[in-house]
């Protein structure tokens, strides 16, 4: 059993250092992999209300709790705000709504998903969520606020941030009476995020990475889009040489760059090599091969959202 090493946050919380993304999961087999996952040694489970399976991942928590193999404690959950319960007075209720999704009583990290708003016309498409919405001048200034209450509530231990670039940060921690402890964004081999990283670690805010690999499996992806190969002979090269995959080899990337990468899969084997990735360390050389194939290539760039107030990718550098 492997178990990853713990990160200190910003309020002396500890979270693990990799953790077991959920989106596109299907349902009947998110269940199997979380309960998986955590046999196997995975203490960090990254959800969010928009994905829509919740429920399932509460009930493989609670059976995992149930029949010994941890301790709620031992775990840390993490969900999202989703963008159309954004006003300030929607967060509490829609953090609680959630907690009754998982059957669980509190939250390790509550996250605003987005800082867009949004309404929505119709139901959500989990595959495609942009679709069908129309965005609201809102400020998530005031979302925070609603954050924080979760807090002082004690139904979420920490909040923290994703999608959100730099000046957006610094905008919350200016207002915030209790600091983001993470924001969650893309980074991949694709999209280092150095600038960000570097930012968010001056400032004692934790960078989860979603999309390690480029999330190949996106809906939304079109011809020409930046490709992330598994099998690129210099990812290829670099795994023999530690007799590690070309994703082990990613994700020990994203460690060393001192982000926490939540790589999402339901195939078992593959949950257990992801997590099988401390036990090695890339050399300066091998950080420098993978930096190159750094080329800006976002992956979810939420095209639906661009013109509307907080667009996180447009008009700043990071």
């Amino acid at each position: 059993m492997v178990v990853a090493p713990l990160v200190t946050l910003n309020n002396g919380k500890k979270c693990p250092q990799l953790g077991l993304g959920t989106w596109l999961s299907e349902p009947g087999e998110v269940q199997k992999a979380v309960k998986h996952a955590i046999e196997i040694g995975y203490r960090h489970i990254d959800c969010a209300m928009l994905y829509g399976n919740e429920k399932e991942i509460g009930e493989a928590i609670r059976e995992k709790i149930a029949d010994g193999t941890v301790k709620r404690e031992e775990l840390f959950i993490v969900t999202k705000l989703w963008n159309t319960f954004h006003e300030r007075e929607k967060v509490v209720p829609t953090c609680k709504k959630s907690l009754k999704n998982f059957g669980l009583d509190y939250l390790d990290l509550y996250l605003i998903h987005w800082p867009v708003a949004q309404k929505i016309k119709g139901e959500l498409n989990i595959r495609l969520p942009f679709k069908d919405s129309v965005g609201i001048d809102y400020d998530y200034v005031e979302t925070w606020k609603g954050m924080e209450e979760c807090v002082d509530l004690g139904i979420a231990k920490s909040i923290g941030l994703s999608n959100f670039n730099s000046k957006q940060l610094e905008r919350v921690l200016k207002n915030a009476r209790i600091k983001p402890v993470m924001n969650q964004v893309e980074v991949s081999p694709n999209l280092n995020q150095k600038k960000l990283i570097q930012f968010c670690r001056a400032r004692d805010v934790q960078i989860t990475a979603y999309s390690p690999f480029g999330s190949p499996a996106r809906p939304w992806a079109k011809p020409g889009d930046p490709v992330l190969r598994l099998d690129d002979p210099k990812l290829v090269k670099i795994g023999q040489k530690y007799n590690k995959t070309a994703c082990q080899v990613i994700l020990r990337y994203l460690i060393q760059l001192g982000t926490i990468p939540i790589p999402k899969s339901s195939n078992p084997s593959r949950i257990e090599q992801n997590i099988d990735v401390f036990d090695f360390e890339l050399s300066e050389e091998d950080m420098v091969i993978v930096d190159s194939f750094n080329c800006d290539g976002r992956a979810v760039h939420a095209e639906e959202l661009k013109g509307l107030p907080h667009y996180p990718f447009e008009g700043v550098e990071f």
